[in-house]
């Protein structure tokens, strides 16, 4: 196990373990860098493992712009992934739920910086269920237009999101990642999120991708990510059973070892 490192640059911020292949971590709308601990840990052993705060969460700058569309995160990734590797480099992107949407306008619109994707409880568009974007947004802004912050709710709405057997433990910690984040910062990514919609591109990607979901995800059930193996060409999906929409510390290993074969990995 190799010790996390954390840079406080500018303007994006990460967390990072290990050395080798690269590993870039998109965490998702409640998380930050911190949300990635397993996976700093146990796959920095063969790789470098990075993680990133979004653009305005945890010690990241906010974007220069009066609304963030997923473009600005996609080119947002590009620019660091070139800052960790070169110009010339390409990493293994990982990106859970918002995550796993930024992932996706990156390998669609900067083919050269990735060489694989793997995409954990996302989906190809918001609203795949029906739900209506103002109905949505204004459920998650309720608590934030009320003065709290997002570390005042965080319990609430991890636990409601999590599957079955997560750990107290696991459970802390997204807790915690999720306190590092601003009220503003969630408000920017609450209206991102609801215009998502990214099936026009994803038949672009070429980029070999795994999509993985917990069989107990309801926020990003598993015909989300049969929707996103259906756009993208050769795209695979995994189930993950017993878990949730937590997923990458709700079933660690399996999702550790599922990333180190779809990347490649020979012991």
């Amino acid at each position: 196990m190799h010790q996390p490192r954390d840079h406080d640059a500018e303007p994006v911020a990460w967390r990072e373990a290990g050395a080798g292949p690269l590993i870039v971590l998109l965490h998702g709308l409640g998380g930050s860098r911190i949300s990635w601990e397993p996976q700093l840990a146990e796959l920095s052993d063969a790789f470098r493992v990075a993680a990133w705060d979004m653009p305005g969460y945890g010690c990241s700058a906010p974007l220069p712009v009066p609304s963030v569309r997923f473009s600005d995160l996609a080119d947002a990734a590009a620019d660091w992934i070139r800052t960790l590797i070169g110009p010339a480099g390409r990493a293994h992107v990982v990106g859970i739920s918002m995550g796993g949407m930024i992932a996706q306008y990156l390998a669609a619109s900067h083919p050269d910086v990735v060489a694989t994707l793997t995409l954990l409880s996302s989906s190809p568009a918001f609203g795949l269920d029906g739900t209506r974007p103002d109905d949505w947004r204004a459920a998650r802004l309720a608590p934030l237009d009320a003065g709290q912050q997002p570390a005042d709710f965080s319990e609430r709405v991890l636990s409601a999101i999590a599957g079955p057997s997560i750990t107290p433990e696991a459970l802390a910690g997204q807790r915690a990642a999720m306190g590092r984040i601003s009220a503003d910062a969630l408000r920017r990514s609450i209206d991102c999120l609801v215009t998502h919609d990214s099936r026009s591109v994803l038949g672009s990607i070429r980029t070999p991708t795994l999509c993985l979901v917990g069989a107990c995800d309801d926020e990003t059930p598993v015909a989300y990510s049969e929707a996103l193996a259906q756009h993208i060409p050769g795209a695979r999906v995994e189930v993950i059973a017993g878990a949730g929409h937590l997923l990458n510390v709700e079933a660690a290993a399996a999702v550790d070892q599922a990333i180190r074969a779809h990347v490649g990995y020979r012991a």
